[in-house]
């Protein structure tokens, strides 16, 4: 259906001359505005301006050569910034086409000097309750304020200029929306995923006029118990992108700034005693848009808090604390400055303790800076280890702010970034705020329980990536102990790519425009005055992928002006020119390895690593050891913490959603799936194996293997603040309690002990695991939360299986005494062994096995080289695209010949096979021989890979069988529990475990490959605890690994979501001598060196055996 603009526009038929506006004799008149049209048959538009008399005239200004006359506005709406006008379409006829208000938006959503309008600039906001004791809650609701989120009247349009008018909406028809919240998830627009590219049309700072718009409404009473000489001011925590806000049908003011606060004295727009109307427009696009471009779902609406806040005339309306501490850190000195709106008066601070107990009180005038010094058995240092929080009380004019501070110190010493005296290393994690529910409106108990998470996964610093969070967030870091890389709301990656070639085109769009200098210098000061009190911010970050120029520097000099108690961080300014550290993404060890060789000036970080998407990151050891053996690289932070699917629901049908899942294009697909949590923040084995990376404690073994190295990586706390126990694991069981140990171990030390393990001869395979736990419950945990662990193997594996030789066989069968009865057909060879027979198919090379009446293989063992594809492997600088070239995932098997004959034990039969795909000359020639013993199969493999276009790695190397769908428990002594890789296996101990067939899957919010267990001594799978089972182990003594799941691996390459998947009739077994490792190639590094699996010859033989 068309709109009323297309309607109004189909009279048309030539394009209108230049609009002329009319003058007065002094000048312009920037109220009136007339226009010329060379033929009275088309529409007339009356502009109301500022509530003058309608001046009529033809359109607007510029030339129409299409239908979409809203591209002709800017030049004619941005003559004034804050003018009201409405616009009445008529026809030729007389008649109103359409009615429509508020064009003044467009000079404000396009034009670089309307960032903020008419709204107060947000400070860290004080919330000033009646009494101390209401202060000392930290309870937002016993604050003096009034919460306005709630259900809202809402009205969704695609563009502004069909949004309703105020003064005539009807808005009892229109429907409730929740805010806080996005209107994408609650039923208006869809969802739009994009990594890089702006969904729109380059044209900054222009944005289409086909912009989604949201128009809110709702009451509010002032309460009565408010005074009535004070300042009312509206404050929003966040509205993406940017709006209007009209208070009793006048327009209040204009923000934007997506994760920034907006704030607006709406005093003389009220009316006391009776119900208030508050109504905001949201646009979903502004020019702020362009430098909002982070790898997200782009979602709108007013999705944090609102509310109002009295304040007196006179009263504090910012304050920042300070700590300066003497160089022998033992005492400090707190420091405050008041900003007071009004009449200067009399202030009040107390200084508690930790546990409560006032150290000071003062008493002074508004205009003096507090300080207190603290010292002795008082003093008690900040940090992510040791977050101890004092608390500051300022009272003026009756009312008082609480503020919890902490002492700490944060500087640049040499090549080094220190806290409180020490060079930390970050062990981090980038987080993004999102609920697979509601977007980016977040609520309080998840966010905290992710930070619990956090803490318990040994991180120890967040990066706000790549926005500022909710301000309780900050709370909750200072309280729990992190560091926080602080990021303002800054990012024009969209500006790269296809649309500039060079970091330097691509920054002239913004970063380096001085037009765009203060739209930067905002971002940079909405960051700082937000969040400036809090201890665990020790580092800000200017932003994300805005390339480098003029304007990232502007903002460097402002922050270091305005706290300079703080380091800046900045990851494209490549040489580190303004800000205090070099930073990278994504890089290699040995690559940062060549890069601090010549960059030994300040310190390195990696703001971004080891990229979580699916089933990785794989290689976490090796930037670990990098981070502790490198003095220069002070840690890193992986990407990210949560995939950011969004459940979507078809039918009966619940599923996370990805780019694409709304219609919505361009996107990025599954790219947005890359944390260590899935969508609904349920942890993945991934997190499992970051926690144990990076331990705060480690054990090892010395060069003699007599005694053992603690190692306290912890920057503050000793070892022995942990109960410490250890025990043997005897052949995967643990056959005696564990004993308990006592160490005193200074952060950044290492302590040698010896052990005696009594008369313990260790026949078996022993394996010494020791427990760091905590002593005492803390907010993050419980006492006995093990926070680090190890397993030391203490002998080899026992040789009680040596390596059979390969024997020959000739195609004869030797006449001899034998239980087992051979038959031989054109295309099969089956062998009765008394309680079981197998069927070898001599064309195909399939082999069936059944044993007691029970069918155990349907196909197989028969070899197998391909996995289905991790994301990791399927990115386009993974080892995916070269399997794909070579067809890896197509191969078969072709018979070249088959021979057999008895032995003195059984029979060998020997198949030679060449496994190859189609098309490709390159394939594998191998001899498969299976020994058929009584009760027993062993399959040994020798094979060579040959031809042309040979991949380098190979997806794997081992068996493959079918076996009954019944086959469904597991049992191994090997790693586990969870999934386990090579590259991704230090955080699974070895041991004795069971599982189901079904819990060994790992359900990714992307389907891939998954559920494998590595350093398997033996496995067992079978029908339950009295039925069959078949045993698995390998002749030779290294260890193997496996998977067993109800999918072939091309099941889990078609499907696209876990829905898609279609359980089989049958457990598919794979068995393997080799894998290829996970890498975080889908933006880093492949698999590392000892993790590839290469494409080289091999010899193995697997022993199974029927188990009743």
């Amino acid at each position: 259906m068309r709109n009323h603009f297309e309607a109004v526009l189909s009279e048309l038929e030539a394009p209108l001359t230049k609009s002329v506006a009319s003058e007065q004799e002094d000048g312009p008149d920037p109220n009136r505005l007339v226009f010329t049209c060379p033929d009275d048959r088309h529409p007339v538009c009356e502009k109301h301006w500022n509530g003058d008399e309608p001046v009529a005239g033809m359109l607007n200004a510029g030339e129409v050569y299409s239908t979409n006359v809203l591209r002709l506005c800017p030049p004619f709406f941005r003559l004034g910034k804050h003018s009201k006008m409405v616009s009445k379409w008529r026809s030729s006829r007389g008649s109103i086409l359409v009615e429509t208000q508020g064009f003044s938006l467009l000079h404000e959503m396009q034009h670089l000097d309307a960032i903020v309008g008419r709204g107060h600039r947000a400070a860290d906001h004080a919330y000033e309750v009646e009494d101390e004791d209401a202060a000392l809650s930290f309870d937002r609701s016993k604050s003096e304020f009034l919460s306005l989120n709630g259900p809202w009247k809402f009205h969704y349009d695609p563009t502004p200029f069909e949004a309703p008018i105020w003064e005539t909406a009807n808005t009892s028809s229109w429907d409730d929306i929740e805010v806080p919240g996005m209107w994408q998830r609650q039923g208006y627009g869809n969802p739009h995923y994009t990594n890089i590219d702006y969904p729109f049309p380059v044209t900054p700072p222009n944005v289409s006029y086909i912009n989604p718009t949201g128009s809110y409404w709702r009451e509010f009473e002032i309460p009565e118990d408010w005074e009535d000489d004070q300042q009312i001011r509206l404050r929003f925590e966040g509205v993406d992108s940017a709006f209007h806000v009209w208070v009793n049908g006048e327009e209040v003011g204009y923000s934007q700034g997506s994760r920034n606060a907006h704030e607006f004295d709406i005093t003389d727009y009220l009316t006391p005693g009776q119900a208030n109307s508050l109504a905001a427009r949201v646009y979903q696009w502004s020019d702020g848009t362009y430098i909002e471009d982070q790898d997200q779902w782009w979602l709108s609406g007013i999705f944090r808090d609102v509310y109002l806040v009295p304040l007196p005339l006179s009263s504090i309306v910012d304050y920042f604390v300070n700590t300066e501490l003497a160089d022998s850190f033992d005492s400090g000195t707190v420091k405050l400055n008041t900003t007071i709106q009004g009449e200067p008066g009399n202030l009040t601070v107390k200084f508690l303790s930790p546990g409560g107990d006032t150290m000071d009180e003062w008493n002074g005038s508004s205009s003096d800076i507090y300080e207190h010094e603290i010292s002795g058995e008082d003093f008690h240092l900040w940090s992510a280890e040791t977050p101890t929080l004092y608390t500051i009380l300022i009272t003026f004019n009756g009312r008082t702010i609480s503020q919890r501070i902490g002492l700490r110190r944060v500087e640049i010493v040499g090549s080094n970034f220190y806290v409180n005296g020490k060079a930390i290393t970050i062990y981090g994690v980038n987080r993004h705020e999102h609920s697979h529910i509601s977007g980016r409106t977040v609520l309080y108990e998840d966010m905290r329980a992710d930070l619990i998470r956090m803490k318990q996964s040994n991180i120890n610093t967040i990066r706000t990536a790549h926005q500022p969070p909710h301000p309780d967030f900050f709370d909750v870091a200072d309280e729990i102990g992190f560091y926080v890389i602080s990021e303002a709301d800054l990012e024009c990656h969209g500006f790269g790519g296809e649309i500039e070639d060079t970091d330097e085109e691509a920054a002239q769009w913004t970063s380096d425009n001085p037009d765009w200098e203060d739209a930067y210098v905002d971002r940079a000061h909405q960051l700082v005055e937000r969040y400036k009190n809090h201890a665990s911010i020790i580092i800000w970050s200017l932003g994300n992928e805005c390339f480098y120029g003029r304007n990232l520097a502007t903002m460097t000099r402002w922050i270091k002006d305005r706290d300079p108690s703080r380091i800046i961080h900045y990851e494209p300014d490549r040489e580190a020119e303004s800000v205090d550290m070099y930073s990278q993404m994504y890089k290699a060890p040995y690559s940062i390895r060549d890069f601090i060789s010549n960059h030994t000036d300040k310190p390195f970080i990696l703001c971004e690593y080891a990229h979580a998407m699916g089933n990785g990151p794989g290689g976490l050891k090796e930037y670990i050891e990098l981070f502790r053996s490198e003095p220069l690289v002070q840690g890193g932070l992986v990407w990210e913490w949560s995939n950011h699917g969004l459940l979507k629901k078809e039918g009966d049908i619940e599923f996370y959603a990805y780019g694409g899942d709304f219609g919505d294009e361009p996107n990025d697909a599954d790219f947005i799936m890359d944390g260590l949590t899935l969508s609904d923040h349920t942890p993945m084995p991934s997190l499992i194996e970051y926690a144990k990376a990076i331990q705060p404690i480690t054990v090892n073994l010395t060069e003699d293997g007599r005694q053992f190295v603690v190692t306290n990586h912890y920057d503050f706390l000793n070892v022995n603040e942990h109960d410490i126990s250890w025990h043997l694991v005897l052949d995967g069981q643990e056959p005696t309690p564990p004993t308990s140990l006592e160490l005193d171990v200074p952060a950044g030390e290492q302590q040698v002990v010896s052990f005696s393990f009594g008369n313990n001869t260790f026949n078996s395979e022993a394996w010494f695991t020791i427990e760091f736990a905590l002593k005492n419950d803390t907010v993050w945990a419980d006492k006995g939360h093990v926070v680090a662990w190890d397993q030391l193997h203490l002998n080899a594996p026992p040789q009680t299986n040596q390596t059979k030789r390969y024997v020959s066989p000739v195609k004869a069968v030797k006449a001899r005494q034998s239980s087992i009865l051979v038959e031989q057909d054109r295309t099969h060879l089956k062998v009765d062994n008394g309680d079981s027979s197998l069927d070898f198919d001599l064309l195909r090379g399939n082999v069936s096995w059944t044993a007691n009446g029970v069918d155990i293989f349907q196909r197989g063992p028969e070899l197998a080289f391909y996995r289905a594809l991790t994301q990791n492997d399927a990115s386009q600088w993974g080892d995916g695209p070269d399997w794909e070239d070579a067809r890896v995932g197509s191969m078969h098997t072709q018979v070249r010949d088959v021979t057999w004959q008895e032995t003195d034990t059984g029979l060998d039969v020997r198949y030679k096979v060449r496994v190859a795909p189609k098309v490709q000359e390159w394939g594998v020639e191998a001899d498969l021989t299976y020994t058929v013993t009584p009760g027993s199969l062993s399959v040994h493999a020798r094979g060579d890979f040959v031809g042309n276009n040979t991949p380098e790695v190979i997806p794997r190397i081992g068996l493959m069988a079918v076996l009954p769908v019944e086959f469904d428990e597991v049992a191994w002594f090997g790693r586990g529990p969870g999934e386990n890789y090579k590259d991704t296996k230090e955080g699974c101990r070895i041991g004795q475990y069971e599982a189901t067939v079904d819990e060994l899957f790992t359900y990714y919010d992307y389907p891939q490959e998954n559920g494998n267990r590595e350093d398997l001594r033996w496995l067992q799978i079978g029908t339950g605890d009295d039925g069959v089972k078949l045993d698995v182990r390998r002749t030779e003594t290294e260890p193997f690994s496996f998977t067993a799941r109800r999918y072939m691996p091309y099941d889990l390459d078609d499907a696209k979501h876990p829905h898609d998947l279609e359980a089989l009739n049958m457990t598919v077994l794979h068995i393997d001598y080799d894998n290829h490792g996970i890498g975080s190639a889908t933006v880093g590094p492949k698999p590392f060196e000892p993790y590839r699996c290469y494409t080289e010859s091999f010899d193995f033989t697997f022993e199974l055996t029927i188990d009743r």
